[in-house]
C-alpha cells in the first residue's frame, strides 16, 4: 500500500485508473463519468425539502430519480473525501494559497478568497450546464465514446485555459 501514500502518482496509471473507472459506470449505473449533474441533483434535492412543488419542475424532477444521479453525487463526495485521505495518507499539507495566483489577483484575505472560488465555481458550473457537461464528462467520458461535441468543448477548454495563462503572464 505504499502507492497510497506518495506525493504523486504517475500521470499514465492514475489516467489508466480514471479511463477504467468508465467499466463500472456505465455497467453499473449506465451512465459516463461526470460532475456537473450532481450539482442539480443537490440542489433538486434541497429546493424539494423547502418546496414540494420544486420536485415537479422537468428540469429538477429528471435529476431527483435514478442511478445516474446518485452515481454522479457519490463520485463528486467520493472526489473530495479522497482528496482529503489522500493528502492525509501522503503527509502533504498545504500552509496556504497559492502565492503566485494571490500575487496576480490581490486578494489576500480568506473572505475574498472563499468569494472569488464560489463566483468561479458558480460560472464553472453554469457553463457546464450550457455544454451539457463539465470538463471530466467531456474530456474522459465524451471524447473515450468519440464525440464530436465533447472533442471540440475540450478544445475549446484548452483554447480558453491557454489564453486566460497568457494574459496573466502579461500582467
Amino acid at each position: 500500500m505504499d502507492v497510497l501514500s506518495r506525493k504523486s502518482w504517475s500521470p499514465y496509471v492514475a489516467g489508466i485508473v480514471i479511463g477504467l473507472l468508465q467499466i463500472p459506470a456505465f455497467l453499473l449505473a449506465g451512465t459516463a463519468l461526470g460532475a456537473s449533474s450532481s450539482f442539480v441533483t443537490a440542489a433538486a434535492w434541497v429546493a424539494s425539502i423547502f418546496d414540494p412543488a420544486a420536485a415537479q419542475i422537468d428540469y429538477f424532477a429528471k435529476h431527483l430519480v435514478g442511478a445516474k444521479n446518485y452515481w454522479q453525487a457519490a463520485m463528486v463526495i467520493g472526489i473530495g473525501l479522497g482528496a482529503y485521505l489522500s493528502a492525509r495518507a501522503s503527509g502533504t499539507r498545504r500552509a496556504s494559497f497559492a502565492p503566485s495566483w494571490t500575487g496576480y489577483t490581490g486578494i489576500r484575505s480568506l473572505a475574498g478568497r472563499l468569494a472569488m472560488g464560489f463566483v468561479g465555481g458558480f460560472v464553472l458550473l453554469v457553463g457546464a450546464r450550457i455544454a451539457d457537461g463539465c470538463t471530466s464528462g467531456h474530456g474522459i467520458s465524451g471524447m473515450a465514446q468519440l464525440a464530436v461535441g465533447s472533442t471540440v468543448a475540450v478544445a475549446a477548454m484548452f483554447v480558453g485555459g491557454i489564453a486566460i495563462s497568457m494574459l496573466f503572464r502579461k500582467v
